[in-house]
């Protein structure tokens, strides 16, 4: 129990909030299965959004990534399970319902061929021994023999390789002992397993599958000084290239002292992790482009608004879009519209012309879609588009609450720096009770 107070507080910063995408039937005399929406999420002290084990092999690295709380040089108490204590562990939490799946991930033990072995060792038993079904997410190790890697995904329902910086640069800078090249190529072993592997199920229908969830990564933002337009550009690239399923975004945590890092007492940035959450929503789901969401000149997302309103006031000449007409890649383009309200306007359009009361029927949040759409060629009754009204719509709750309002303070006589800023003659009036 104590090693594993100590693995799991080294595992939280690993993001993995995720629905299992693997699905896997229980076998008879085996325990537990894989459901594609089958994870269930809890949340950790810190606030951060769990739905597995979430633990490491071991704290103990060779390598000393000055961002790690585990890093090598930094003084923490250091623990190790062996692949059966791993198992075992993993099988009674399940049996009594505290977890739904393992996320198992670990420091470099010795070398990252010896790690993949330990990581192999405890999946096969849980696997092979205990006839374990659940849905399994384990880090892959960069620098292990390809080989290791491809017996590791068989065993597993999902696999990810960390990428942690946006930048070569600031790998070099914070990470020595990691290479971008050494990160990338597990991702592209993993990516042509899993396509191979598609093709081997087409054929036969008992091929083992490899990694069936996919693969994910992880990138620190907040670290470095690198942009959002960068981070962008490379997310934009990950999943075009290797086919990645999830990319998560992890606001850094200072957590050690270091020249090159923000200082102990700056806050986590949770907001600017949300923005790039939602762009990456953008990107997936909504076809947008890395490049029409930010560029050089303003390479940061707005604080106060999403990318997509941010977008939509950007490209003011593109609207407003006539909701009876428009095409559906261009109704998702409209703040306060989804993907499953803009599939709802399309198949109901088909019956009939739309109006704004049958838009909100459908989901749409005219609070932010009025600015941008029209029914029947016609912009909604009353309408006035000022642009503070404007921006004050389109900004959460939250936000809004923020933006209106000013830090007041109480106004006193006795203030020094009022007085000094005062002539003479009224500072001396005021001090002496207004006379003269």
């Amino acid at each position: 129990m104590e090693k594993l107070e100590i693995l799991t507080a080294s595992a939280k910063y690993d993001v993995a909030c995720t629905s299992s995408g693997s699905s896997r039937k229980s076998q008879p005399g085996g325990m537990g299965n894989a459901v594609s929406m089958g994870i269930c999420h809890s949340f950790a002290a810190d606030g951060r959004c769990i739905s597995l084990l979430k633990v490491l092999m071991t704290n103990g690295c060779i390598y000393d990534c000055a961002y790690c709380i585990n890093r090598k040089s930094n003084p923490t108490r250091r623990a190790a399970f062996t692949p059966e204590e791993i198992a075992d562990l993993t099988m009674q939490f399940y049996r009594r319902n505290y977890i739904e799946g393992l996320f198992l991930s670990s420091g470099i033990m010795r070398n990252p061929d010896y790690t993949t072995e330990q990581l192999i060792a405890a999946l096969e038993l849980l696997r092979n021994v205990h006839h374990f079904g659940g849905y399994i997410h384990v880090k892959a190790i960069p620098g292990a023999d390809d080989a290791l890697l491809s017996r590791l995904g068989l065993l597993a329902d999902r696999m990810s390789v960390n990428i942690e910086l946006p930048s070569r640069e600031s790998l070099g800078l914070l990470a020595p002992d990691k290479s971008k090249d050494s990160i990338l190529k597990p991702m592209a072993l993993i990516k042509n397993k899993i396509t191979e592997n598609s093709s081997d199920l087409v054929k036969y229908n008992h091929a083992p599958r490899f990694a069936p969830a996919g693969q994910s990564t992880q990138m620190i933002v907040g670290a470095t000084p690198d942009t959002d337009y960068q981070i962008m550009n490379l997310t934009e690239g990950l999943y075009r290239k290797y086919g990645l399923k999830r990319i998560f975004f992890s606001a850094y945590t200072p957590v050690v002292e270091h020249s090159l890092l923000p200082s102990l007492d700056t806050k986590p940035p949770l907001l600017r992790e949300h923005r790039l959450y939602q762009a990456d929503w953008l990107l997936r789901f909504y076809g947008f482009r890395a490049s029409e969401l930010l560029d050089e000149a303003a390479p940061n997302f707005n604080p106060l608004l999403d990318p997509k309103c941010s977008w939509a006031i950007n490209h003011r000449e593109q609207f407003p879009v006539e909701i009876n007409q428009a095409p559906y890649e261009m109704l998702l383009r409209v703040p306060g519209i989804g993907v499953r309200s803009a599939q709802r306007i399309v198949k109901a359009r088909r019956a009939g012309a739309l109006d704004f009361h049958a838009l909100k029927k459908l989901g749409v949040v005219l609070k932010r879609a009025q600015f941008f759409i029209t029914c029947k060629g016609k912009t909604l009754e009353g309408l006035k588009v000022g642009e503070h009204t404007l921006l004050r719509s389109l900004m959460s709750g939250h936000e809004l609450a923020q933006f209106q309002q000013p830090q007041y303070e109480q106004l006193s006589l006795f203030d020094d720096a009022y007085l000094a800023a005062l002539p003479a003659p009224e500072a001396a009036s005021l001090m002496n009770g207004g006379r003269a």
